[in-house]
């Protein structure tokens, strides 16, 4: 077929197949106002109002109360596999609580002083009575009775500073928040 110069022929394209992207979904006012708080909240360390430094102390204190207490038990001697299950569910229960005192929980405070306090100083009793019984003390019954001590030192001293004047007026603003 012979080329005719005024016939123009154009290349065939392909068809625009590129479609407008819809616009992204942007949170409505209401969403904000109840995200940003929720956030907040799960972030360690962005407390509104501010965690004073006693219930700081306190939170540290009372996971060295939980791992010393975790360390006597396995210093008793006893064996360690049927108690396993127990001392897992006890740490773990006592480290939630924990954690909610630390962001604010009121009824934290009171688990923890009542609970976890009252379980450190029968542990001492019942660490002291046994090691009265078996006179001189090994190696086993020293190191627990240490980490019976650290329990209870431990557990003691957060439960001083959770009640502190500080922490009070910080848990009340944290619960009326």
């Amino acid at each position: 077929m012979p080329h005719h110069p005024d016939v123009t022929n154009p290349a065939p394209t392909a068809p625009d197949t590129t479609l407008p992207r819809p616009p992204r979904p942007r949170p409505r006012s209401h969403e904000q106002r109840l995200l940003a708080p929720a956030l907040a909240r799960m972030l360690p360390g962005a407390d509104t109002p501010p965690a004073p430094g006693t219930v700081r102390a306190a939170f540290a204190l009372w996971l060295t109360a939980a791992a010393a207490g975790v360390f006597m038990t396995a210093a008793d001697g006893l064996p360690l596999l049927p108690f396993l299950p127990l001392r897992m569910a006890v740490l773990s229960a006592a480290v939630l609580v924990v954690v909610r005192m630390r962001r604010g929980a009121r009824w934290a405070r009171w688990v923890l002083a009542c609970g976890l306090g009252a379980t450190g100083a029968l542990s001492l009793t019942a660490w002291a009575g046994d090691a009265a019984a078996g006179w001189p003390p090994g190696v086993a019954e020293v190191l627990a009775g240490a980490g019976c001590v650290l329990h209870l030192t431990a557990a003691v001293t957060a439960t001083v500073l959770m009640f502190r004047p500080a922490a009070n007026s910080w848990f009340r603003a944290v619960h009326h928040r």
